[in-house]
């Protein structure tokens, strides 16, 4: 329905969507302490007011929800449409290449800068899906609205303001995803453990300050220890072989009579952990060697590299691995430690199948950490979330993705949890092409500008199919 249309006004105006983009990718949106209005801190705040005032210049009515959200109406009269996507981003993370992760820049047919990807690139080519169909002045038989909100990358408290005051539309999808579409998200697992270690006589090898990691969800892609009465040429030689053992860089840097070990690894989504190399398990590798057995952390570092070897993501050394024939097997990374002055803190990330329960799953790997000290604390499974395939909407979706893709695809899995997670009868609908890494929640991540156009035209497709007149 109105393809020639719709495909030459996304055309016409790419250039103004991706500069769109990079304004809005400028902005460092990552989390930060609230302030009075300004619930995720001021940057949060800010990406919400840039991207307001971008929509009241297109000529939307716009809302702003107290910093939570903001929306824009496409039509006058009831919703039969929501369009829900993010504008906050994980933190930007070190050993970009390309360029610095909040100043965007286009090479080689790609825009590169954190948000790129996920999902400020998606947000605004719905927005111009938007913008298409408002513009040529189609005929709606209800109103689209689009939902951008804040704090998705670290709990969707905002999404829940939203909607302790507004309903859900009929029909919802989310631009931070796969095409053709997503109708099963695993369910999640943040699993949060902490512990003490008797501090011992400062003599021989031993390692005094464990730091790693950044969000919950994003596989490390550095990872630090402090060393003290070790050689710098046996450091390097216990390096040596674990680079040799897992792909991963180690550096070093004397500081006095202590060496500052450094190890990089390749960042990426925690969903996903088999994209990255965690540079916190490559860590375990040379600090769980025996020459430095007799310092006060060693078993707990012992503890955590028996659980979570480098390379294991299934759970099978926790004994917690499982699958499901519909929605695949579990995903597990160790994500974040921290261990210092006899305390030990520290995180995993979990992507857990629809057979996963908190008695089959949680609590194995509750018992397999507490032999070692380590105590898990009390946090759920964030239940699994599966639309049926054969519902209507996901139907016309699959039709709009196949006038573009020239072939019709079956939905997928993915690990991620979106904004609909929590919706019921909604999808994760695009933007990314599942056959290319994009580096989301990585290094140099980046979004393919040619998918950003299609995806615009899909979108707008999308809602003319949804909410047209017939």
């Amino acid at each position: 329905m109105y393809k020639t249309e719709l495909d030459e006004y996304i055309e016409t105006h790419r250039e103004e969507m991706l500069r769109d983009i990079m304004e809005l990718i400028r902005i460092d949106s990552v989390k930060s302490e609230p302030k009075p209005g300004m619930p995720f801190g001021e940057k949060n705040a800010r990406v919400l007011q840039k991207a307001e005032k971008l929509l009241a210049s297109y000529g939307f009515q716009t809302r702003n929800y107290d910093n939570y959200v903001i929306t824009a109406d496409l039509a006058e009269g009831e919703r039969k449409l929501d369009l829900l996507a993010h504008l906050d981003v994980v933190p930007a993370g070190n050993d970009w290449s390309v360029t610095e992760p909040f100043s965007p820049v286009i090479q080689d047919g790609k825009l590169y800068g954190r948000g790129s990807a996920d999902d400020k690139g998606p947000a605004l080519a719905a927005v111009y899906a938007m913008r298409a169909v408002r513009e040529l002045k189609l005929p709606l038989s209800g109103n689209v609205r689009l939902i951008l909100g804040s704090d998705e990358e670290s709990g969707s408290d905002d999404i829940a303001y939203y909607y302790q005051k507004e309903k859900a539309a009929p029909m919802t999808l989310s631009p931070d995803a796969q095409f053709p579409l997503v109708n099963i998200e695993k369910g999640i697992l943040h699993g949060q453990f902490q512990g003490t270690y008797e501090e011992t006589e400062k003599k021989g090898a031993r390692v005094e300050e464990v730091q790693a990691g950044t969000g919950i969800n994003v596989v490390p892609g550095q990872a630090q220890a402090v060393l003290g009465g070790i050689s710098e040429e046996k450091l390097e030689m216990l390096c040596a072989q674990a680079e040799e053992q897992t792909g991963i860089r180690f550096t070093t840097e004397k500081e006095g009579n202590r060496i500052r070990l450094t190890v990089h690894g390749n960042s990426c989504h925690a969903s996903l952990p088999d994209t990255g190399n965690n540079a916190l398990t490559g860590l375990l590798t040379v600090l769980t060697e025996p020459v430095f057995q007799e310092c006060g952390m060693y078993s707990k570092l012992q503890a955590l590299h028996t659980c979570f070897p480098h390379g294991d993501f299934s759970g099978q050394a926790l004994g917690a691995a499982m699958s499901d024939e519909l929605s695949g097997a579990v995903e597990i990374s160790l994500t974040q430690l921290t261990c210092k002055d006899g305390q030990v803190t520290g995180g995993f990330d979990s992507r857990t199948p629809l057979c996963a329960t908190n008695e089959n799953f949680r609590d194995v790997i509750r018992r397999r950490m507490e032999a070692d000290g380590l105590h898990l604390g009390d946090r759920g499974i964030y239940a699994p979330h599966h639309v049926p395939e054969d519902t209507p909407f996901v139907q016309k979706l699959l039709d709009c993705c196949e006038m573009y893709e020239g072939k019709r695809e079956k939905p997928l899995v993915i690990g991620g949890g979106s904004y609909v997670h929590a919706i019921p009868g909604g999808v994760a609908f695009g933007c990314a092409d599942p056959r290319v890494d994009n580096h989301m929640h990585g290094k140099d991540e980046f979004a393919e500008i040619e998918q950003l156009v299609k995806s615009a035209k899909i979108y707008a497709q999308a809602i003319v199919r949804l909410c047209g007149k017939e």
